[in-house]
């Protein structure tokens, strides 16, 4: 059964409307080169960039049911995971092997894009996240997830910055590392994915790396959402800034192993996804120093089907907006839709589905659940991430060793 439940908060509705007005409205692809904003004018933007423009397909569609069909992008990638638009039209995508690659008018470039530390590639671990600042064209700034290994840390996640220069990456710099680490031996669990809000701080996702005790203890990075600045600074303003007991950069904590993140782009509120145990996958909505209950309570059970943690909920522990609890979806990748393409879909949240070969489609009413929907189910793959595309269309990643990059369209007549 999938259990959908009302969200817990009031609807918090604003709109940082007048800046992508601007932005929106000198965009032309006929415009001039971008160039960056006049420092001794704090009124001078820049020049915006172009439109996006469209991604060739590299074949016909390969697969259609209920009005959308699925269209082949690019493949041969070794379990991809994340997903990145670049303004000029090319596309970033990371491969959980250690590289991260460029996809070039839809053809994708034999060679990896230099650049970047070498990951600790293990189990689940290796090149994760990849995301985009928000003024990335004007700062070209890229910012990836990965597994390492430190003498300090042992093995953990770490945020790398990286300069994009058109071809590769430059000046590379760890801006944040989990800590602790763990034994190399134990390589599960380690998220992760970024997000930008629209204030311009950056989330962090890190798994409890397995060791379901350590989720209920903030004083480490294991099982949290962190909150940082774009350059690895810590937010004056994040919750447990002044608590001795808790690592400052913890946003909210209480997680198993959370694959999705994103920002709703109306509201600004957290959407965050994780995988359960057995069963007791979720979807939350996460606020400033959330306990999201990981492993005190949980929807999910053991493997002998005996419970995990608490009977019923402890207080001061959130309540997830979705679960699952007789059935697994396995999420990883989320995001909410915003384009012209499927209208009936706008402000809907998209979430890729690992066991159960889908994505499922999240149908919110502002903040409120009103509706689940699983698509590409017959399509029987195992989709890793799904990233909303500028040009309106809906991208997806598969988690396979040939893995690529599909667009969902509507079926038009």
């Amino acid at each position: 059964m999938t259990t959908v439940l009302p969200a817990p908060r009031s609807v918090l509705r604003f709109f940082r409307i007048l800046s992508v007005l601007v932005l929106v409205a000198a965009c032309d692809s006929g415009s001039s080169p971008i160039t960056t904003p006049d420092p001794d004018d704090p009124l001078d933007p820049g020049t915006p960039p172009p439109s996006f423009p469209g991604i060739p397909a590299s074949g016909a569609p390969v697969f259609s049911e209920g009005g959308v069909q699925v269209v082949p992008i690019a493949g041969g990638l070794d379990h991809p995971w994340g997903l990145a638009f670049l303004p000029s039209g090319e596309l970033l995508v990371s491969e959980r092997a250690g590289r991260l690659r460029l996809l070039i008018d839809g053809e994708l470039e034999a060679a990896p894009v230099s650049g970047l530390p070498e990951p600790w590639v293990n189990g689940q671990g290796g090149l994760l996240d990849v995301v985009t600042h928000p003024d990335f064209w004007t700062d070209s700034l890229v910012y990836v997830t990965q597994s390492s290994q430190t003498e300090d840390h042992g093995v953990t996640v770490e945020v790398v910055r990286a300069r994009w220069t058109g071809s590769s990456l430059t000046g590379a710099e760890v801006i944040w590392t989990g800590v602790p680490g763990t034994a190399s031996s134990e390589q599960r669990h380690f998220g992760s994915r970024l997000a930008f809000d629209l204030d311009g701080y950056l989330y962090v996702s890190m798994g409890d790396r397995h060791v379901r005790s350590e989720a209920q203890d903030p004083s480490n990075h294991q099982g949290t959402v962190s909150r940082i600045h774009d350059d690895g600074r810590i937010p004056d303003d994040n919750p447990f800034l002044n608590r001795a007991d808790v690592e400052p950069s913890v946003y909210a904590y209480g997680m198993r192993n959370p694959q999705g993140l994103a920002v709703h782009p109306y509201t600004g509120r957290l959407l965050e996804s994780e995988h359960g145990p057995r069963y007791g996958d979720e979807v939350n909505m996460i606020d400033a120093g959330d306990n999201l209950g990981w492993a005190a309570f949980s929807f999910g059970v053991e493997s002998d089907g005996s419970p995990i943690g608490a009977q019923s909920e402890p207080p001061g522990m959130t309540t997830p907006l979705v679960y699952w609890d007789d059935t697994t979806i396995a999420p990883s990748g989320i995001d909410v839709y915003t384009g012209d393409r499927f209208p009936d879909w706008d402000g809907d949240l998209f979430v890729a589905a690992l066991g159960a070969k889908g994505v499922v489609r999240v149908d919110l009413d502002g903040l409120d659940v009103v509706g689940i929907e699983k698509l590409l189910g017959p399509w029987d793959k195992r989709i890793r991430h799904v990233r909303n595309g500028p040009d309106g269309f809906l991208y997806i990643l598969t988690d396979e060793e040939n893995g690529g990059i599909y667009r969902l369209e509507p079926i038009t007549e």
